[in-house]
């Protein structure tokens, strides 16, 4: 539905448009503030030795640094019976093809990791058209020790991004992050869940600018409307 206009005269406008601004500069600085913040979390030492299905083979976490020290995983739900990928994780990665090679420039890599096997991961891969990385874990603790997979009626479920929310399904999102250390050794530094993963959304971001924003508060969930992107009407 078409968003009703409150009009203003230009100069109306920027004088507003300037206290805006003075707010947008605060939430900036305070961003700024939170992601220094987030660099000086402890680090934790790996200590398993997690073993992902590849397309060239099996591989470790150390392989998905692929020579860099930092490495950046998202947990894309993909439970091993579905026969497609989550649309809302689908909805995240998007992008990630495109800032891959800019990562890489900043010592940085990153990967999907999944539970479903290989083979319905690199057929999801290619009917979506996207090359990013993507790894299965099937088998393998890393989605249950990072709290991304449940079994079911499992009570780790509570604990889901740490223990704010009881996520209601077997599979759940979240991004985690590791670091190579001068010792050679893997540390986890960072993970985020829920909300926390709106900063990967460019779609997101670019729909808070415009006038009718996400436009999802008569949906039944916020991100009801969401598709695969070959499952959207013709526009």
């Amino acid at each position: 539905m078409p968003v009703s206009p409150r009009t203003a005269s230009r100069r109306e406008w920027f004088a507003q448009r300037l206290d805006l601004l003075a707010k947008e500069k605060e939430f900036t600085r305070a961003r700024d503030a939170l992601a220094a913040a987030r660099r000086q979390l402890p680090w934790v030492k790996v200590e398993k030795d997690y073993v992902f299905d590849a397309p060239e083979g099996k591989v470790s976490l150390p392989d998905l640094f692929a020579g860099r020290s930092q490495l950046v995983i998202y947990h894309f739900m993909f439970h091993p019976d579905w026969q497609a990928g989550c649309k809302s994780c689908s909805f995240w990665s998007e992008s990630f093809d495109a800032v891959g090679p800019h990562l890489a420039q900043r010592d940085v890599s990153l990967a999907a990791v999944s539970r479903a096997p290989l083979d319905k991961l690199i057929a999801f891969q290619k009917r979506m058209g996207w090359h990013f990385r993507w790894v299965s874990s099937a088998g393998g603790d890393f989605n249950f020790d990072y709290r991304v997979s449940f079994e079911p009626d499992d009570p780790r479920q509570a604990d889901y991004n740490f223990g704010t929310v009881k996520f209601p399904g077997q599979e759940a999102p979240g991004i985690s992050v590791f670091a190579r250390g001068d010792d050679g050794a893997i540390y986890h530094t960072y993970s985020a869940y829920s909300r926390g993963l709106d900063m990967l959304n460019p779609t997101y971001q670019l729909l808070d600018i415009v006038p009718k924003g996400r436009d999802e508060d008569a949906l039944s969930y916020p991100m009801e409307w969401v598709r695969l992107h070959d499952e959207y009407p013709a526009a």
